[in-house]
Formats: C-alpha cells, sequence, structure tokens
C-alpha cells in the first residue's frame, strides 16, 4: 500500500520494471509447467501430465460450450496458455510482497490495469483477426451491420466496452484482495503499544483472517482466471461463427 513501482525511462516512455520482472517470473513458471507436463508421454498419465490433460479437458469443457469443436478446436493452445498464465500471475502475491525502500518490487502482475487491459486487447484484436480469417473481410464487415444498420455505432461501443471489462475487472478483484491482504499484515505490527504483548496480540489477531483471506484469494483467483479465459472463446466465437 503507497508503495511507488521502480520505473525505468526509455525513448520518452516509463517502463515498470516490477511488471517486468514479474510477467517474466509468471512465463517461465507455465513453460516449466508445460515442459515438466508433456516431456515424457505415457498412455496412463501421472503426477504433472495428469493435471495438464485435466487443464486441457477442462479448457475443451471452455471451447464447446461456446462454439463447436471443428471451429474452436484451433484456439485449445490458446485457452490453455491464458488459464494457466493468468492463474499463475494471480497467486504470485498472494504468499508475500518484496519491498526495497518504497518501491514495490514482487506482486501479482495482474494486479496492474497496464498487463490486464493488455492482455484485454490482445483477446478482441485476435477475435478481429480469426472473423476476418475465417468468415472474410466482406462477411465479417455486414456482422456490425446486422439485425440492422443503425447498429454499428452501438457494436463499436461494444467493442470498447468489452475490451475494458475484461481488462478492469480481472485487475480490479486481484488488486482489491492485495490490499486487503496488505491491510491484514498490517495489523500484526501495528498493535496498540510498544511493548513485545502488544505486538504478539497483534500478530495472533492478524493470523487468523489473513489465513482465510488468502485461501479466499486463491478461490478468486482461480475464478477470474476461469472467466477471463471463458469470455476470450465467448467473444470469439461471436467473431467467427456464422450464426451470430
Amino acid at each position: 500500500m503507497g508503495h511507488e513501482a521502480p520505473t525505468f525511462e526509455l525513448l520518452g516512455l516509463s517502463f515498470s520494471l516490477s511488471n517486468m520482472l514479474m510477467i517474466t517470473i509468471a512465463s517461465v513458471i507455465v513453460f516449466i509447467l508445460a515442459v515438466l507436463g508433456t516431456r515424457t508421454l505415457a498412455m496412463k498419465p501421472t503426477g504433472i501430465q495428469n493435471f495438464m490433460e485435466w487443464i486441457m479437458d477442462f479448457v475443451k469443457g471452455i471451447i464447446n460450450s461456446s462454439m463447436d469443436w471443428k471451429t474452436g478446436g484451433r484456439f485449445l493452445t490458446l485457452g490453455i496458455t491464458l488459464l494457466m498464465y493468468i492463474f499463475v500471475s494471480n497467486m504470485l502475491g498472494l504468499p508475500f510482497a518484496v519491498i526495497v525502500g518504497h518501491e514495490l518490487w514482487w506482486k501479482s502482475p495482474t494486479a496492474d490495469p497496464t498487463l490486464t487491459l493488455t492482455l484485454a486487447v490482445m483477446v478482441v484484436g485476435l477475435s478481429h483477426y480469426y472473423g476476418i480469417k475465417m468468415k472474410g473481410a466482406r462477411e465479417y464487415g455486414k456482422d456490425f451491420f446486422k439485425p440492422m444498420s443503425f447498429m454499428f455505432p452501438l457494436k463499436i461501443i461494444e467493442e470498447f466496452a468489452n475490451t475494458l471489462t475484461l481488462g478492469l475487472r480481472l485487475f480490479g478483484n486481484i488488486y482489491a484482495g492485495e490490499i486487503l491482504l496488505g491491510l491484514i499484515a498490517g495489523m500484526a505490527v501495528s498493535g496498540y503499544g510498544d511493548s513485545i504483548l502488544s505486538g504478539i496480540l497483534g500478530t495472533i489477531g492478524a493470523a487468523i483472517p489473513m489465513i482465510a483471506w488468502q485461501g479466499f484469494s486463491i478461490f478468486v483467483g482461480a475464478i477470474q482466471a476461469y472467466i477471463f479465459t471463458m469470455l476470450t472463446m465467448v467473444y470469439i466465437s461471436h467473431k467467427v461463427s456464422h450464426d451470430h
């Protein structure tokens, strides 16, 4: 709370070092999980391979609920990547935060709107790209004027609204969770006096709500990863399916 992100300037642009660090760590973790889960494949999966196959089946279910498999099967890898990356990113800031001076270095990368809105722009951009690729530019363009031509401005507004809500929903939930964890952690060191007893009582008083909220935050982080992946498939299905 109240801590600044370490930044540096390059060509007139400001870059967050903590975001770069946490994005890299999340990417490496997901990459390692993917490699370990597919390195020694077996007919009867166990361990990490079993976990990866469960993730694959889970994402298949998300895709099948949005579009037919013949159309949506090509988006399986995208769905698995988004689900795992967002979940891992959501979890990174839960165990602890690393603060050097007044700069916050370790946090969930999804607790920053820059990352979540970038993911949202990427998803919406991909939905337009595949819509044009799979339906053709002419037929795809006609969808913006259906069922009536006056719907065009509303559909343009809808695209911006979808991008904002997709990114800010994820950011808001994760950021709020980390703020509350910081407040609870502050109870352990604030106390009502300078005595050792005060510090002990503050720590005990903060331990139970900290554990409870961390458990709830894991649930929220998992739900938000699922919602983001599900909405990604819904947006893509609206663009590539001929019945929309």
